[in-house]
């Protein structure tokens, strides 16, 4: 390998390696700030829906807490797909509520599946009125293998994705652009086994010092197999030209004898 190809090489592995590290540690920064706010915003009085709205538009609406008032549309059941608790799959239940003129999908908890794929869980509608509280969540869009389509509509529907702009032209009417999770200690739902942030601030710090220590780790070898062959290639290449070089030459006659010339 040339010096120049050995470089290009060495550099482009070792800037990988850094960005893993500095991407690691900017997402668990994201994370820990995350967190803060959401200590910082449980320490006030939930909002209701109306005053969630008039906040600024500039304002960061996701993990407000809010107080809902709300009648469930008991024909509008969500199903979430692929959703794991304690190694079992699942679903998690989401339904529409009314409330204040306007439309919210309520995330319910999660509910366990069939090993029958064809098979739903049997889940029945919350009818009514209902008063809960419950964290704001806006929706992360994740990496969808095939477009979900729902022309043709049976509900309960199962759903490989939230995919707000989707339900609320299949439902021809609008959605609020989040999804409203009910707390904890709400009896209204099922299994409530979300959290905020799954993965804590602490191992992407962790992952982080790893990469680091992988990238240091990558180019103090490289730099070795480098300057080890360098010295080890000059030794041959001095006794080649000494011998090449030298004064003494000698020859052989027939008798295998060494005849010496000076």
């Amino acid at each position: 390998m040339t010096t120049l190809l050995w470089l290009i090489f060495t550099l482009v592995v070792f800037s990988i390696l850094v960005r893993l590290s500095i991407w690691q540690y900017d997402r668990g920064q994201q994370k820990e700030q995350r967190l803060m706010r959401i200590t910082q915003l449980s320490q006030n009085d939930p909002l209701s829906l109306t005053q969630l709205l008039a906040l600024p538009a500039s304002e960061n609406l996701n993990d407000y807490p809010v107080s809902i008032t709300g009648t469930f549309d008991n024909h509008v059941l969500f199903l979430l797909d692929n959703q794991v608790e304690s190694g079992t799959l699942g679903y998690r239940v989401l339904q529409l509520l009314r409330s204040e003129n306007v439309s919210a999908l309520i995330n319910l908890g999660w509910v366990k599946g069939s090993i029958n794929r064809q098979e739903l869980p049997d889940i029945q509608a919350i009818t009514g009125q209902y008063q809960f509280t419950g964290h704001v969540r806006l929706v992360e869009t994740g990496i969808m293998l095939q477009a979900q389509h729902f022309a043709e509509a049976s509900w309960p529907l199962r759903i490989q994705q939230i995919e707000l702009n989707k339900f609320s032209t299949l439902l021809n009417e609008p959605i609020l652009p989040f999804v409203i999770y009910v707390d904890a200690q709400e009896k209204l739902g099922y299994l409530k086994n979300w959290q905020a942030v799954v993965m804590p601030p602490a191992k992407h710090f962790g992952y982080s010092v790893q990469w680091a220590g992988l990238a240091v780790t990558w180019l103090l070898l490289m730099l070795w197999l480098k300057f080890s062959r360098t010295n080890h290639t000059k030794p041959k290449t001095v006794t080649k030209a000494l011998k090449n070089n030298s004064p003494t030459k000698h020859a052989y006659n027939k008798n295998n004898e060494a005849i010496k010339y000076d």
